[in-house]
């Protein structure tokens, strides 16, 4: 467990469970989902305040997917959910590089020869760093392809928010994935009911969708999050009844492959941004 704070700003982070972020707050104040003691007890980095994803995002449909014109099996990494979910990074013990009082740097290290390759086919390195700022929370990632030949690779995060009542989200886009069986199928407009350029009530239809070519800047009650261009895509998530949304800033839509909508890194090439979250 690493422990940070600057100012009114204090951090959690869990290297064992995926590089997490157990909670946030600011005075106090949990600006981060605050987790279950179930969650903690059992180190459920699906149930912290916030995990990294890597080298994918979201969902690679029924595990399977085609590169460089040989098919790939993932083996399960949620239960028995029918699709791979987040990538390796949140299943993953990472390493504690560097640590300071407002800021942590971790590591890890992706080989894959036999059972490995079942989680992910291409081997790779990747850094996470946690930086409280004075302003708020930065969150840096990188990803280098260490497999000999080109490789796909992505980059996000996945933050749970609390829901306050009449909880408000804002961002620009220009197009969203329609979704079957979860899992994006056509990319169109966005619906005028979608819209969020002027705020849209979380309660709304329940999403879980990805948007496109948005502008890098969402509101949320209490918080901005801004994000580095190479996080061009946004999938949000507002489950019916929960106590909680996702707004998740990520290098590509969910179920990438086959549309050329992954990132392709020849060997030794790295994949790097950074996500700002400012309250306000």
């Amino acid at each position: 467990m690493v422990r940070l704070s600057r100012g009114p700003d204090s951090l959690v982070v869990l290297p064992d469970a995926g590089g997490s972020i157990l909670g946030w707050t600011r005075g106090g104040v949990d600006l981060l989902r605050h987790p279950s003691p179930e969650a903690v007890i059992g180190m459920h980095p699906g149930a912290m305040g916030c995990f990294p994803m890597v080298p994918y995002c979201n969902r690679i449909g029924f595990r399977r997917f085609v590169w460089e014109e040989t098919p790939h099996e993932l083996a399960p990494n949620f239960g028995d959910h029918p699709h791979a979910i987040h990538g390796v990074g949140w299943k993953t013990r990472w390493r504690t590089e560097a640590c300071g009082a407002d800021h942590a740097l971790l590591s890890l290290s992706h080989d894959a020869p036999g059972d490995l390759a079942r989680a992910w086919p291409f081997a790779f390195d990747a850094t996470l760093s946690y930086r409280l700022t004075g302003n708020g929370l930065t969150i840096g990632m990188t990803a280098t392809n260490r497999h000999a030949a080109d490789a796909p690779m992505g980059l996000g995060v996945h933050p749970f928010f609390p829901r306050p009542a009449g909880a408000i989200l804002g961002f620009q886009a220009d197009g969203v994935w329609l979704n079957q069986d979860a899992l994006p199928v056509s990319h169109v407009a966005i619906p005028p009911e979608w819209d969020h350029a002027s705020g849209r009530p979380v309660a709304g239809e329940p999403l879980d969708n990805c948007f496109t070519g948005w502008t890098g800047v969402a509101r949320l009650p209490g918080l901005t999050i801004e994000a580095d261009s190479v996080f061009n895509c946004l999938q949000v998530f507002t489950p019916a009844g929960a106590d909680f949304f996702c707004v998740e800033p990520v290098t590509h839509p969910p179920d990438p492959f086959g549309r050329h909508e992954i990132t392709i890194l020849p060997p030794g090439a790295t994949l790097s941004g950074s996500i700002r979250f400012t309250p306000v």
